[in-house]
Parts: C-alpha cells; sequence; structure tokens
C-alpha cells in the first residue's frame, strides 16, 4: 500500500466497489479497504456441504437491454461477464397465505401482470392498472433512476404512506395484501414504509428478474476486476478505526494494524453511524450528529439456508413471499415468542447443472436485534474468530426447528429432502456485512417525517463523502445509484450522468 491516493474508500461493499471504479476510470489513483476476508459486503457468498448461498443478493431487477441498472452496470464494465437466469416471466414471485389455497403471481412486464394477477381478480383489472401505473410515475419521478441529471422530485412524494395508498386503490382486502405482498424487499411497516420506497423496490424486478447463477460474489470478482484493470488497488483485513481531522479536512485514515493512508478524498461505504465515531462527532455539526444518532435500524433476519439431498427437491425458477396470515402483511417485523415466525421469504440458487433439481434453499424471516441481547458483545467472523458459546447454538437451534415447522406447512415433505441446515442471525449480519444492529435494508425510512432518514452523500467536512444503503436507497439498483450520487458532488452530475448515457446509448 503506497502512503497516499487521491481518493481512499472505507469498505469494499457495492457502494464503495461501484464509486471506486467510476473515480478510477476519470483518472484518480483509488484505494479501498475492507476489514474483513471478502469483498462485496451484502454481494458475499459462501459454501455449506459443496453448495453455494448468497449473504443478500438473492435476485437482481432491470438488467434487461436498456433498463436502468443495466446501463449502469454496462457503463461500470461488468455487465457483460455477468452470467445470469432470468426468473419465470409468468411469476418470478408468487405470494401466497397460510389460510389460502392460492398463490398469487408476480408477472414480469406491467402488461403481463396486470394480467396474470387479474385471473384471481377478475373484478379488479383497473385497480390492477392503477397501482402499476402510480409506481411507474413514482418511479418517473426520480432523475437519477432514469439516468437524468435534470429535474427534481416533489417532496410531497416522499410522505405517501404505501399502506394508505395500496389500500385507497382497492376494497378487495386479498388484493391489497398480495399487492403489499413483497414488502420484504424493503421491510414493510403498515404505519411508516412510504410508498415511494415500495415503487423503487417493486419496480425493477416487474421490469425483469434474475438470479445470478452461482451466486451474486461474480458481481463481486467483476468488480474487482475493472477496479484493477483502470488501476485502483483493494486490501482486505484492514480495518479502519480513526479518520483524522484537521481544519475541517480529513488527512488520513488509522488502521488497527498500525498502519495509515492519506487521500485528497474520502469515502466512506460503512454505517454512517461508525463513519461519524471514525471522524469525531465533535468535527459534525450537533444537530446532524442527535440526528443520525436517533435513526432506528431497519429490522434484522434470520436465515436458514438448507442443502437438499440429491434429487430430492425440484428447482423453482420463482421466489417465495408466504405469510402465517393475510393479516400479517404490514405487521410481520412485530411478532412475540409464540408468533414468530410471522412470514418469511424463500429462494434458491441458480446452478449451472441443470434446472430439474435444487442443491439448496435459503429461507428469510424477521428477528429483532433485541433477541439476540445475550451475545450482543460478542463478534464472529472468518478475519476474527471467536466462538458465542453453547447458549447461543441452544437459541440457533431452538429457532430453527421452530422455523422448519412453518416452511414444512408451506413446501410439504421438504424435511424429508434436507441433508443439513446452516444458519446466520443478526449478529451475522452485523459481523459481516456492517449494518448497524444487522440491519437488513440500513435506517427505517418514514413517511411520516421523511427529511429524518435523509442523508445527504456530501458531509460538513470538505473532503469525505458518504455511501451506501444507509445513504440512499438500499439493493442493487439503489445502491449503485447512490454511488452515482456520491460520485457526483467529486465529478459534477451532469458531466457523470452525460457519459454513462453516452457509453450506453
Amino acid at each position: 500500500m503506497k502512503k497516499s491516493y487521491d481518493v481512499v474508500i472505507v469498505g469494499s461493499g457495492l457502494g464503495g466497489l461501484v464509486s471506486a471504479i467510476i473515480l478510477a476510470k476519470e483518472g484518480y489513483s483509488v484505494c479501498v479497504l475492507e476489514k474483513n476476508n471478502q469483498y462485496g459486503g451484502n454481494l458475499q457468498t459462501f459454501v455449506r456441504d459443496k453448495t453455494i448461498f448468497d449473504t443478500g443478493i438473492h435476485y437482481i431487477g432491470g438488467l434487461s437491454e436498456g433498463q436502468n441498472l443495466y446501463k449502469y452496470f454496462k457503463y461500470i464494465g461488468i455487465m457483460d461477464g455477468l452470467n445470469l437466469k432470468k426468473l419465470d416471466e409468468d411469476g418470478f414471485d408468487m405470494v401466497s397465505f397460510g389460510d389460502e389455497n392460492n398463490e398469487f403471481p408476480y408477472a414480469q412486464g406491467y402488461e403481463n401482470f396486470t394480467n396474470q394477477l387479474t385471473k384471481y381478480f377478475p373484478e379488479e383489472r383497473e385497480a390492477i392498472q392503477n397501482y402499476c401505473q402510480a409506481i411507474i410515475d413514482t418511479c418517473d419521478s426520480f432523475p437519477l433512476y432514469n439516468l437524468r441529471s435534470e429535474g427534481q422530485y416533489d417532496n410531497a412524494i416522499l410522505s405517501i404512506n404505501a399502506k394508505e395508498f395500496i389500500d385507497g386503490l382497492t376494497e378487495d382486502k386479498m388484493l391489497q395484501s398480495v399487492l403489499a405482498g413483497t414488502n420484504f424487499l424493503y421491510a414493510g411497516i403498515g404505519d411508516k414504509s412510504p410508498f415511494y420506497v415500495h415503487a423503487l423496490s417493486v419496480n425493477t424486478y416487474i421490469q425483469s428478474a434474475w438470479r445470478c447463477i452461482n451466486g451474486g460474489s461474480q458481481i463481486t470478482k467483476l468488480l474487482l476486476k475493472q477496479l484493477k484493470l483502470h488501476g485502483g488497488v483493494v486490501y482486505k483485513y484492514k480495518e479502519v478505526h480513526q479518520l483524522v481531522v484537521e481544519n475541517n479536512v480529513v488527512t488520513s485514515a488509522k488502521m488497527k494494524d498500525g498502519t495509515s493512508v492519506s487521500a485528497k478524498y474520502f469515502v466512506s461505504n460503512v454505517d454512517p453511524k461508525a463513519t461519524l465515531q471514525m471522524a469525531g462527532e465533535n468535527n459534525f455539526r450537533k444537530a446532524f450528529v442527535n440526528r443520525i444518532s436517533s435513526l432506528e435500524g431497519g429490522v434484522s433476519a434470520f436465515s436458514l439456508y438448507i442443502v437438499f439431498k440429491p434429487k430430492t427437491f425440484k428447482y423453482l425458477n420463482r421466489n417465495y413471499y408466504h405469510f402465517g396470515n393475510r393479516s400479517d402483511v404490514w405487521t410481520a417485523n412485530d411478532y412475540t415468542e409464540e408468533t414468530w415466525p410471522k412470514a418469511f421469504m424463500a429462494s434458491m440458487n441458480a446452478s449451472k447443472k441443470g434446472d430439474i433439481w435444487a442443491e439448496g434453499m435459503t429461507f428469510i424471516t424477521y428477528m429483532k436485534f433485541a433477541d439476540l441481547e445475550p451475545w450482543e458483545k460478542t463478534h464472529n467472523t472468518v478475519a476474527n474468530e471467536s466462538d458465542r458459546g453453547e447458549s447461543y447454538e441452544a437459541f440457533k437451534a431452538r429457532k430453527t426447528a421452530r422455523f422448519l415447522e412453518e416452511i414444512e406447512l408451506k413446501f410439504p415433505g421438504i424435511k424429508e429432502c434436507i441433508k443439513s441446515v446452516h444458519t446466520s442471525t443478526p449478529l451475522s449480519y452485523r459481523d459481516y456485512i456492517g449494518g448497524y444492529k444487522g440491519n437488513m435494508y440500513g435506517y427505517e425510512k418514514d413517511s411520516n417525517n421523511p427529511m429524518k432518514t435523509f442523508i445527504a452523500s456530501k458531509t460538513k467536512l470538505d473532503n469525505l463523502f458518504l455511501t451506501g444503503q444507509s445513504v440512499n436507497m438500499h439493493g442493487v439498483l439503489g445502491v449503485t445509484i447512490g454511488a452515482i450520487v456520491t460520485c457526483s458532488e467529486i465529478l459534477g452530475k451532469e458531466y457523470l450522468v452525460n457519459k454513462i448515457n453516452q457509453n450506453t446509448n
């Protein structure tokens, strides 16, 4: 590692790596620092029983030619290298309820989406069309979502509540639940979640929905290849514990191993609360520190990674969002010991080996960080291993058994197909991904107070910038656009967006 670079980026998640490539393409010398063993944050995969599992990227939208993520990935040079499988066009997501026999499909393409759902709700075609139009119009009002540098969304759009808006489209209670049924994509909360978050989350998948064959870590590999191609460097086991500030400027990043590096610009791809700690809260306005400190981390997750016995469970080219009851759609994250789990998402990896049999399947349900309070002080990663103890293993075993009971109700006979089961808890998400209290999607957005969670990419410090899922939007597209916003602060928005459009049209 050199002593100085033009840009130092702390954290190698998607936002950090995309920012690194964009700036390296513009001729900046860029260095990315990662504390863990693996690069990529939520893009990480891991192997259990010779089966690949994704940490966070279960499917991706907007990757058909001409769509927004396609254009962004094309510009940063990774689109052509992706190994993808398109999900079922007539039902890439299925929404179901424990007390209902039907599975309701989310189809690709808005006309197809409307037609497939109308089969189940023949009287509600107009309501479904109005829902689709509202999503399109909402997404169209965000300039960078559509690769436009000009334009500004109306702040009033941020205050529209998702549940209220969807409930207002139709009186059919079942359709209301179905249209809200994939709100696991943003950890939907009835009295808080804004409709714009719902729209931005759902739209790209309806445009086109894809799985990464053999996992999302291929995105990391392609990003690292592009970064190196443009002269950037990346180092793991480099945990930054202090950003040294002098005269309102970050001068260097000090690491736990005693090394340090200086730069003209610093970009933090770690949680904003952690960034404030590293740079010293006294270097920021008190009101800003108070606001960031008061932000609530969204709910976290408990995940099961099931490895199947060979040729026992059929490959499913879709995802499932399943609720114990229809009434749980907006309250699945609010549970008791007795009612957990209220809902889950189920997904599986696409494999190169063929489409008939599944090798493994991932099941994710909500879990509060508070449930892990007895082990909160423990930390365990590949880079820094430690044992959380027998009580933690007993907790996981109990939760696994309970979760499998619910899964068996939805997929009868699945228990007989299981070779092994592996788990992750909110502590795993915290330690490996770095989210505050293990949150899945950054901080809770609130339609009642939308500006509270608005975090600008440019900080008060002259050369410190923020990126990542806690800053703008979560998800592959949200974080990629967030990196564009961050880099625009250094390069200029109009210049950068024009360059992306020229390279992809």
